[in-house]
Order: C-alpha cells, then structure tokens, then sequence
C-alpha cells in the first residue's frame, strides 16, 4: 500500500450519540500522524455531491459530550448503484484522498465494501444505537439508547404503581432486540417481546390474565418495534382483562442526547483504532470491541455474522429466563 496522506471521514444512516466523539477521535489520530483530514458533510449523498471539506483540531473542538453527528447524515440506497458511487469515487480522488473512514451500520458498512472494491481504502466503524453489528459487543450509541430507555421506562413505572396499570413500552432496536433485552432486564420488565423471541398476542393475554389471578396490580411489558401494535395490543388487554392498560412509543427520544460516559470511550478508541489500521494497510474491513479487546473483521464477514449477546436475557410469555 503507498503512503497514506489523506483521510476523509463520513456519518452515515441513523445518527447515534458517540458519533461526535469518533468524529474527533479519527481527527485527531490523523492529525497526530501527519495526514490532512477531510469531512464529508451529509453521508454518502456528500461524497457524490463533492460536500467534502479540509478539518483541523478546532474542527472537532467541545463535539465529545454532543449527541448526533456534526456532520450530518442521510441515507442513500441509489449509492448501491456502481455507476452513483464512482462519482464519490472520483470525488475522493480529484482532491487526493486515499483513505475513507465511514461511521454508521450496516448500510453503511456495504457503502464501505463497495468503496473498496472500486480502489479506496476503507474502515467501517459501529455506530448504531441498534447494536445490531454482530462483528462487535458493543455499537456506538447503544448504551446511551438503554439509559435513555430504562430512564423513561422507571418514570412509567411510577405512573403504572400508582394508578395500577399495564404499561405497554416500544423501544428502538429495527429487528434487532437489545435495546429491549438491555432496558428491560435493567427496569424488571414483566415481560421482554422480541423478533428474537417470537410474538403470539394469546401467549401475552394468558400472561396478563395470570398476572391479575395473582394480584399484580402493575405490569411492564417492553416491546421491540416492528413485532406489533402495541397500541391495539394495549386496548386488547383493556378491553378484555380490564387491566388498565396504555401504550408508550418511546421512539426518536432514544437517539438523541449526550452520549454516556461508555460511549464516549468506546468511540475513542474505535476512531483511533480505525487510523492506526488505515496505516497498517488495512480496507474493507470494520472495527470492533470483544472481551475489552479492539477486534478488525472483514467487511463481508462482519454482514454475515449473527447477533447473539443478549440472547440469554430474553423473557418469554411463560415469564422465564432463556
């Protein structure tokens, strides 16, 4: 590989609170290793509109506590088209930059591998509150997703003791459940409903109705989004137990924010890890955490892989532990 001299650094797909903190840690690596440092402004969209523009240390001054990314973000599925991405590539190239730096998930991540095939030499890091990369432990943004979750979900608790209601939660996560394993297991949740864990609304009422048989006067029940209408699913318990019972979509709330202490770090050290790698000669490749470990996997493994970590922490309808 020649000698690096430039790198660019993109956001990209859904914002995540530790962007900013691995926005500054790439920054600030590079510059210590003598490279120049470009953003690129808006994602994927910024690179083939040539929004791309030089940074320097007070570029990333007073960002590590900011939630989002100062660098805006969007989505691009027309950059899937080769024909749309060589013109980020000729972008890249006319302003003599070898090497790209893209945060986000896995769309993301395939934007990363077709850069690379097409010559430039590309790291992908984690940032999704989804935790949905199976290619490390932990994603950028997710632990500040739970507290903020687990935040609200405690303020709902209190409402649910005192009027004694069945309070039905949607947190983010995509298809992903680990925002709801995390902020459940962390707020005693009754129930924990996943895709991973399967959904049968039968199930759920029997639960609810031997919930009642036993005296329970307030139940939290956490529902990853897209498994269903937790606003249908609380009138059905309404109106068919007579357990008081009202629907919460905690949605966007959960992106936002400073991002935790945790984050802050985690961020830190990708972003530098992803420079050292670059100047190892490193492409097509994404930066991971493992046991405490810094983790480099290749690009089409990290895509194939299968997210188990909080698996073993899922509540079924039966109200046991898997």
């Amino acid at each position: 590989m020649a000698k690096v001299n430039k790198i660019a650094i993109l956001t990209s797909g859904g914002d995540a609170p530790g962007m900013n903190a691995a926005i500054r840690a790439v920054v600030r690596s590079a510059l210590s290793h003598g490279l120049e440092v470009y953003a690129v402004y808006e994602g994927y969209a910024g690179l083939i509109e040539n929004n791309i523009h030089k940074m320097d240390r007070s570029s990333v001054s007073n960002i590590i506590n900011r939630g989002g990314t100062i660098l805006g973000t969007a989505r691009l599925p027309e950059f899937a088209d080769d024909e749309v991405a060589m013109k980020g590539v000729e972008n890249l190239k006319k302003l003599g930059i070898d090497c790209l730096v893209a945060i986000g998930g896995d769309g993301t991540y395939r934007g990363v591998l077709k850069l690379h095939n097409f010559g430039i030499n590309c790291i992908g890091i984690p940032g999704t509150i989804d935790n949905d990369i199976a290619s490390t432990e932990f994603t950028i943004g997710f632990d500040t997703a739970v507290n903020t979750a687990v935040d609200a979900i405690d303020k709902l608790r209190d409402t649910c003791n005192s009027h004694h209601r069945c309070s039905v939660i949607e947190v983010m996560g995509r298809y992903c459940g680990d925002i709801a394993y995390a902020a459940g297991v962390a707020s005693g949740a009754d129930l924990i409903i996943t895709s991973e864990t399967g959904y049968d609304e039968e199930e759920v009422m029997k639960f609810i109705e031997k919930a009642q048989e036993e005296n329970k006067h307030r139940l939290l029940i956490v529902i990853t989004e897209k498994v269903t209408n937790v606003a249908a699913l609380a009138n059905r318990i309404k109106t068919e137990t007579g357990f008081d019972s009202r629907a919460t979509i905690l949605g966007h709330i959960q992106r936002g924010g400073n991002p935790s202490p945790f984050d802050r770090v985690l961020a830190t050290r990708l972003g530098d890890a992803a420079v050292d790698k670059l100047m190892e000669g490193e492409s097509g490749v994404c930066i991971g955490v493992f046991n405490n470990e810094i983790v480099c996997t290749p690009i089409p493994e990290a895509l194939e892989m299968k997210k188990n970590i909080f698996r073993k922490y899922a509540i079924d309808t039966n109200n046991s532990v898997r």
